[in-house]
């Protein structure tokens, strides 16, 4: 049987730009124990717990927890790109709903510095490779743009090429983030900018991306206790909100063979990760009242509205336009103000969408709350490839 999995503690650390945080271990174990108190539980009754990270060595997870506790519990560490955050929240929920484990804790860091990602092992082959030869020969310019831009800048580009969608519409997108930023506290930039600012910034990709349109390294840390409704219950915990639905899900064969830069950048992963968990949950996108999606790019946060099936393929500019993905529309969408916004260190990211969102479904998101807030959607994804989707419920 099935357990039903019940959100009984969340937390993070407000996010820093690199060289204005604390050490990785300090960082984890604050949002450790922010997770803990939030639940009311102590370290002592975890009884697994999941660690994510990127740039860190080896056991970093155990070195996190040791400042915690010592009580011999397995620590599994997770590198699942950016997508590792909720790699080890799918990993904890899949302890508590086979029955293999009553009480977990998923949790995760960054400890990044300045500029573009580079790779850590220039002697072998990048798990990039194969994408970005992709963007080199399908996108006249790409070979020449760092890589993450470029695959998340050749999918806005394949957009604009097929639906006419303007720079404008992406602009749009920034400007949205930064307003919610605004109301959120533990985000890293919190200036609000207009559509002008954003498509008068520095040019990183010409006439497809400024620099605002991509979201800045970050460090910082966020935390997730999970539990069986039946613990919740015999210890007293909040079991008010659930995890619905969630689908882990790699890329297919059409990353490679479609020639749509929209698939190399995880397009048909993420749809098809969307689309189990609205048929675990047995609601659809149009139920949903709130969403956390992965805008690493905000032309990765228009792909991802049509992906999640918040607006028909090829309906975002429509969609940005009409205001349908902020307050007053159909959806708020990430009104954390995302990675564009309130940051992206990579391990943490999964995490702290997930507290931004049952901290909304609980009513405690205060400035950023979205009224009557019962369904909320969370997407994660990592190029390499994984798409992690998450459909949260209050009771």
């Amino acid at each position: 049987m099935t357990q039903k999995v019940v959100v009984a503690g969340v937390g993070m650390i407000p996010f820093t730009k690199p060289g204005q945080s604390e050490t990785y271990p300090i960082m984890g174990e604050q949002a450790v124990r922010i997770a803990l108190a939030d639940a009311g539980v102590g370290y002592e009754s975890i009884q697994q717990a999941y660690a994510s990270y990127v740039f860190a060595d080896s056991t970093a997870g155990q070195r996190v927890l040791y400042n915690v506790g010592m009580t011999g519990i397995p620590v599994i560490n997770v590198n699942n790109n950016c997508a590792s955050g909720s790699t080890a929240l799918f990993l904890a929920n899949q302890a508590i709903a086979s029955g293999m484990a009553d009480i977990v804790l998923a949790f995760g860091f960054e400890q990044m510095v300045p500029g573009a990602i580079p790779s850590s092992f220039a002697d072998r082959p990048s798990p990039l490779e194969l994408f970005l030869d992709q963007c080199d020969n399908h996108v006249p310019g790409a070979a020449a743009i760092p890589s993450a831009l470029r695959i998340f800048g050749s999918a806005g580009y394949e957009h604009m090429k097929r639906f006419g969608t303007p720079l404008e519409t992406f602009a749009k997108i920034r400007a949205k983030a930064s307003r919610h930023a605004a109301n959120n506290p533990k985000a890293v930039f919190r200036k609000i900018v207009t559509v002008e600012d954003v498509l008068a910034e520095q040019v990183m990709w010409e006439g497809v991306m400024t620099r605002s349109m991509a979201c800045p390294p970050t460090c910082g840390a966020g935390a997730v206790v999970l539990c069986s409704e039946a613990y919740a219950k015999k210890h007293g915990l909040d079991a008010s909100v659930y995890i619905a639905g969630q689908a882990l899900t790699t890329d297919g064969p059409e990353a490679f063979n479609s020639g749509d830069m929209r698939d190399v950048a995880g397009y048909s992963m993420s749809r098809a990760a969307a689309n189990k968990v609205y048929e675990i949950a047995g609601v659809g996108a149009q139920d949903v009242d709130v969403v956390e999606l992965h805008d690493c790019f905000a032309q990765n946060e228009l792909l991802t509205y049509e992906s999640l099936g918040l607006c028909p393929e090829g309906g975002a500019q429509k969609f940005v336009d009409d205001g349908d993905n902020t307050y007053g529309g159909k959806f708020v969408v990430n009104p954390s103000g995302g990675l564009l916004c309130k940051g992206h260190p990579i391990g943490a990211t999964g995490l702290a969408q997930c507290t931004e969102l049952v901290q909304q479904l609980r009513g405690q998101a205060e400035q950023r709350q979205v009224e009557g807030a019962r369904i909320a959607l969370q997407h994660n994804i990592g190029i390499g490839g994984a798409a992690v989707v998450t459909m949260y419920r209050k009771d």
